[in-house]
């Protein structure tokens, strides 16, 4: 009542013919919802925080669905950005993130990040917000019914110029193959049309169980932009898919893959302008699965009834790719093609990739396996892999 009462001594303060309206017109005028373009910040803490919440530091929001929610409601054009603290993530529904009247662009951007990032002197890995993902599975996926025994989105992207930063995200449990045909399957971050782009994925760990809690593809993505730096993988299916032929813009770069029992990277025939450099990939099933433009077509489908984009000239030729400053070792193949999620690869010839700077081991990485250093799950500090600089890190210390 009180900031009522101030509201209207205000108003009426300025003008007399500002007086004139009504009250009840005055107070509903200035507080109605307007397309500013002011930044906004949410704050999401699971163990303190409510969904009734205003999403203010000292009152948090408790879950990410209603992170999307506040996210799809919005309208203007300023960065939002939702600040994820320690805890863990209880991810019962998909994450869609999909806003009708609020544009973002590159430099103001959508933001989903933990509150305190690697580089923070004072973060360490216990500090990740943790997805854990617990939606039932539905029977469709991608506009199209599902015809494998279901499927779970955890984050779903339908907006350009998206950040995702500094999470550990884990698998859901399932038993992934009960019976003969099945394969139940978690796509943990995806992008699924074609006219989005920009779409960054740093600083996360990314980590699936074929047995206890599998991750059958941790990122895949429609579009163009597509840039996964900084991340570690361990344990999926799939890493990445870069999933239109002839899109363009895309990046790989200071990752690690590690014991990814399908395959570390996928490309359906993406432009060669993709850059990939300063990888560790170990102990992994393929390094590269390389799929026809044609092919990735007819497979992928398209959310919300687009028709399948037809491939391109670029799309239809053998794509070079440059594989530059990497470490690669002890892995079953290099490079394989194929399609679809039960992995029925073959292998193919290697010489599509150029190899520049790029070394290759038969000996396995070891790996730091103490949770309290901060370089916890990296290649061994002084080794031939850590000097390639992949990891959470953006200045790496190794």
């Amino acid at each position: 009542m009180t900031n009522r009462r101030q509201l209207l001594k205000t108003v009426i303060a300025a003008g007399a013919g500002a007086s004139l309206l009504p009250p009840e017109m005055l107070f509903a005028s200035a507080m109605r919802p307007t397309n500013a373009q002011a930044n906004e910040t949410l704050y999401v803490n699971p163990a303190t925080g409510r969904d009734n919440n205003s999403g203010a530091k000292d009152a948090p929001l408790k879950s990410l669905p209603e992170v999307a929610r506040r996210v799809n409601a919005s309208a203007g054009t300023g960065a939002f950005t939702a600040l994820l603290s320690e805890g863990i993530y209880s991810v019962d529904e998909t994450v869609l993130l999909s806003p009708k009247n609020r544009k973002f662009t590159k430099e103001n951007r959508l933001t989903i990040r933990a509150e305190v990032l690697p580089d923070d002197p004072e973060w360490n890995i216990g500090r990740m917000p943790t997805l854990i993902h617990t939606m039932p599975l539905g029977l469709s996926w991608n506009g199209r019914p599902d015809p494998l025994g279901g499927v779970a989105d955890g984050i779903l992207v339908e907006t350009s110029h998206v950040t995702i930063r500094g999470l550990r995200v884990l698998g859901i449990p399932v038993v992934e193959s009960p019976k003969a045909g099945q394969i139940r399957r978690l796509y943990a971050i995806s992008r699924l049309r074609r006219d989005l782009e920009d779409l960054e994925v740093a600083q996360c760990l990314l980590i699936g169980d074929e047995l206890i809690a599998p991750n059958h593809v941790s990122i895949i993505a429609h579009g163009n932009g597509v840039n996964v730096h900084h991340c570690i993988f361990r344990g999926q299916k799939i890493s990445v898919v870069y999933w239109t032929p002839g899109s363009t813009g895309h990046a790989m770069h200071h990752c690690v893959l590690h014991d990814v029992y399908g395959s570390a990277v996928w490309t359906a025939s993406i432009a060669n302008d993709f850059e990939y450099k300063n990888n560790v990939v170990s102990d992994s099933n393929y390094v590269w699965t390389a799929q026809g433009g044609a092919s990735a077509s007819a497979d992928a489908g398209a959310r919300g009834g687009q028709p399948a984009a037809p491939a391109t000239a670029q799309a239809k030729e053998a794509v070079h790719y440059k594989v530059i400053d990497s470490y690669l070792a002890h892995n079953r193949r290099l490079a394989g093609s194929g399609t679809g999620a039960r992995l029925e690869y073959k292998d193919i010839d290697a010489g599509f990739l150029e190899m520049i700077g790029t070394k290759t081991s038969e000996q396995s990485i070891t790996f730091e396996h103490d949770q309290s250093k901060r370089n916890y799950l990296h290649p061994v500090a002084g080794s031939e892999a850590a000097k390639v600089g992949a990891g959470l890190f953006l200045k790496p210390s190794l």
